[in-house]
């Protein structure tokens, strides 16, 4: 076999890497066919490969007599929750052999360090088990799980006594404003450690009086004996900043937020909360219904996937220098 030459990404390279890419999307697909089936034609690949170049990426390509064999996409984003980073989102990779994406990341990292950008985020088919473990080589662990199940209804479960849910109303907008802490202040504590920006009461009294009647936005409170334990929101998938490019079906429904107290964990409110949001997907007209989570979350790893929600994509993580 002739040796690859790995070398800086440039604009030329779109058009023969958008076809690698839809290829790839292609052979995700065959695993996962609620992704969307557009950015297996060519020129959807393209075109969303130019957009994420526009961006201000950069990376690398490999090529093999000439031919491309993969290639590595990588921008930074400007949120300081991430660090000095640079993210490479789903539509930012593909190669032939899956050895060959640590020689990509040798060449495009070198980059990325030299401009200081020492927090790496990638966005990697979960399908694929040897690209999963060249970036495990490369030093980089699993952080957050995406994940997709049809919009199908759940078999009724009898929920435990005195648990309930509903939509939520103005009258809970304190107790939602509470339950806005609990997801990052869960996340602050191990095996997560990971809390980001801690809002206030005062800033999420403000946003749920303004939103509580938005309807792009479904809200579900759990109460048990009249007391609100929980809450979860339902949307449309586009109104996520996540799941970009080909991790974004088309018309999915998305469970973007579940929390519930901790004196109240372990009854099955985070369960209800989850089938209240898949059922109103359903009744909503979306065809699969998408998620994620962080895989320390102990909590939220285990109870969505016992809803149904397989993997599609995992995020994963290096910090440089430590």
């Amino acid at each position: 076999m002739s040796r690859v030459e790995i070398r800086p990404f440039e604009a030329d390279d779109l058009t023969s890497c958008g076809a690698l890419l839809a290829t790839r999307h292609h052979q995700h697909r065959l695993a996962q066919p609620l992704l969307s089936p557009r950015f297996e034609a060519t020129e959807a690949a393209i075109a969303e490969l130019t957009a994420v170049f526009e961006t201000g990426a950069s990376g690398a390509v490999a090529l093999r007599a000439g031919a491309p064999v993969g290639f590595l996409l990588g921008a930074p984003k400007t949120s300081p929750l991430w660090g000095p980073n640079i993210w490479v989102e789903a539509a930012g990779q593909a190669v032939t052999d899956a050895e060959v994406m640590r020689d990509l990341y040798g060449i495009a990292a070198t980059r990325w360090v030299d401009e200081g950008r020492t927090a790496h985020y990638v966005v990697v088919p979960a399908h694929d088990e040897e690209l999963v473990r060249a970036w495990f080589r490369l030093g980089f662990g699993q952080q957050q799980a995406h994940a997709i199940r049809p919009a199908e209804k759940l078999a009724t479960a009898s929920l435990a006594g005195g648990l309930s849910v509903r939509r939520a109303n103005r009258d809970d907008i304190p107790m939602l404003a509470r339950l806005d802490l609990e997801l990052p202040l869960h996340h602050g504590l191990s095996p997560t450690f990971s809390a980001g920006r801690l809002g206030t009461i005062e800033e999420s009294l403000a946003d749920w009086a303004d939103d509580i009647d938005d309807p792009d936005y479904a809200t579900f409170v759990a109460e048990r004996d009249g007391q609100v334990i929980g809450s979860a929101i339902g949307c449309a998938l586009e109104k996520s900043s996540t799941h970009l490019g080909p991790a974004r079906p088309e018309n999915a429904g998305f469970l973007g937020y579940a929390a519930v107290f901790p004196h109240a964990r372990g009854a099955g409110a985070g369960r209800a909360l989850g089938t209240a949001v898949i059922d109103w997907a359903v009744d909503s007209g979306f065809d699969s219904v998408v998620t994620d989570w962080r895989v320390t979350n102990l909590l939220s790893s285990r109870t969505w996937p016992r809803l149904g929600f397989t993997e599609t994509f995992l995020r994963l993580h290096r910090t440089i220098g430590y």
